[in-house]
């Protein structure tokens, strides 16, 4: 194959600049893919973020994007741009396979709606990421397959459980990718990957076609290495969908991506200065140092942008994480009952005597110990004599933490904290305490009981220069103020477009 230094090397630049250098026809959609491909062959083995790549898929969509640039036809906006599907995200004809034994042959049959979006706007699925079995974990550890390393320290994880997702992004080998978040699972590894990434309303963006974890929590939601990049891919995968009942009625007064530029926020706040809240509860206690030390840092940044800090309380919020083990792992229990190698998932080879025989061997044999935990505690709380003392009495706090986020809306316009108490710990070191594995997760749990949008985005490095990630808060559906937000920080601390020095593109791309 021969090769060709081009002059830029579009994997290291953002998605919209990939987008627009397709558009203008500085280089070809194919190109780019190929490019893609040869950077993934190159580090895969290192970082391990794929479970399956769907070449054909990905060359039929980047074909199609360069007839129309030489047709002369205006590409929809991210067209030509690779990206990364998370594990238990449907893609018709392509294995989805969640991470886990038990759905290891099962392929697809149909897209899932924000697919079938990426598809109309021409943006090529290059592959499937690994992920935390069932999208339960925080390190991307429990996945049945294989490990997924952090590219900024490869003997660290990447997070989870959307890992791959995220490992693939900051290893340079796309712009963009999709995870799920249903605790955590997209701001938690952004954090510790050095991205950008975004948990919508819920209801913002249609659950058809994922996996469900936990039906109330789940949310799709982008990664990328920058708050612009991260706008418009919600501007492509945000709305109504008629086949998802939790799908909510409501359309932004301007594209998400015109939101990410810190000149449209003082319109937004309608000329007003902007109120920033610091979460007493999530401030200092249990955090590194370093960590500590960044959160402090960002808060003096945004005083220096002019904005007024406030510290107030979200009564509750630090009890969250029970009422979450005990609200996910119910709906888990409920979802994955399905999974029986009957109707879902591998039958065992072993000889039964029934069929409770069957499904005993087929699930024990399928599913890992951290999916084997969450049902046995779901089931629990869902049983004859426990569902008021524990799953009502959860569903009870989850009210009473939303009352309370409504309360600071009506003090502040966003709500800030340390996204991960840590920044990226070994591999191996907490797969033997599943505590304080939960505990990666303390500060973004609230966000999925209570329904809001939040951003995790770069805000600085510890003393080994792994990635610290700032969490942004905003009530419901104002997305528009939360990019917003996030753009003057980003702006003003100049850390976007993060990807570590070994795995950068050199701008060799194939012809």
């Amino acid at each position: 194959m021969m090769m060709m230094t081009t002059n830029t090397p579009f994997l290291n630049q953002s998605a919209l600049a990939v987008h627009q250098a397709i558009q203008s026809g500085e280089t070809t959609a194919v190109s780019v893919l190929d490019a893609t491909y040869v950077h993934i062959e190159a580090h895969e083995a290192q970082v391990g973020a794929f479970l399956s790549l769907t070449k054909d898929l990905a060359y039929d969509y980047a074909t199609e994007v360069d007839k129309k640039v030489k047709a002369g036809e205006k590409l929809p906006l991210l067209a030509g741009v690779p990206i990364a599907v998370k594990d238990n995200i449907s893609v018709q004809g392509a294995k989805t396979t969640c991470g886990s034994k038990i759905l290891e042959t099962y392929v697809a049959p149909y897209d899932a709606t924000v697919v079938k979006q990426l598809k109309d706007r021409g943006m090529p699925i290059i592959g499937k990421t690994n992920l935390d079995e069932f999208a339960m974990g925080s390190s991307t550890e429990n996945s049945a397959f294989q490990l997924t390393h952090n590219p900024w320290n490869l003997n660290k994880v990447p997070g989870g459980s959307s890992g791959g997702s995220a490992a693939c992004v900051s290893a340079g080998m796309v712009s963009l990718s999709l995870g799920s978040d249903t605790g955590g699972s997209v701001r938690q590894p952004a954090s510790l990957c050095g991205l950008v990434g975004l948990k919508p309303t819920y209801g913002l963006v249609s659950r058809f076609g994922l996996v469900a974890y936990a039906s109330s929590l789940d949310q799709i939601s982008p990664f990328g290495r920058s708050v612009a990049d991260v706008a418009a891919l919600l501007d492509v995968i945000a709305g109504h969908d008629a086949n998802d009942m939790t799908s909510a009625q409501f359309k932004p007064e301007t594209p998400y991506l015109n939101s990410a530029n810190p000149e449209a926020l003082p319109q937004r706040l309608g000329g007003k200065k902007l109120k920033v809240g610091i979460i007493a509860e999530l401030n200092g206690e249990g955090m590194d140092a370093s960590v500590q030390q960044a959160f402090q840092q960002s808060v003096k940044l945004f005083e220096a942008q002019g904005a007024e800090v406030v510290t107030l309380s979200i009564g509750g919020i630090r009890e969250m994480m029970a009422a979450y083990y005990i609200i996910a792992p119910a709906e888990a229990s409920s979802n994955l009952a399905r999974f029986d190698g009957i109707r879902y998932g591998v039958r065992t080879k072993e000889k039964v005597e029934n069929v409770y025989d069957l499904f005993r061997k087929n699930r024990s044999e399928g599913f890992g110990a951290e999916v084997k935990r969450r049902i046995l505690l779901g089931t629990f709380a869902l049983s004859s004599g426990y569902y008021d003392a524990y799953y009502g009495k959860a569903q009870a706090a989850r009210r009473l933490l939303v009352a309370e986020f409504e309360k600071a809306w009506q003090q502040v316009d966003v709500l800030i904290c340390p996204t991960s108490p840590t920044t990226a710990f070994d591999i191996g070191a907490k797969t033997d305490d599943p505590i304080t594995m939960y505990l990666s997760d303390v500060a973004t749990i609230p966000i999925n009981l209570a329904g809001i949008p939040a951003l995790s985005l770069p805000c600085g490095f510890d003393e080994y220069h792994l990635p610290i990630g700032l969490q942004i808060m905003a009530p419901k559906f104002a997305e528009t103020t939360l990019l917003g937000v996030a753009s003057l920080f980003e702006d003003a601390i100049g850390l976007k477009n993060l990807i570590p020095s070994a795995f950068k593109s050199t701008g060799v791309c194939p012809v």
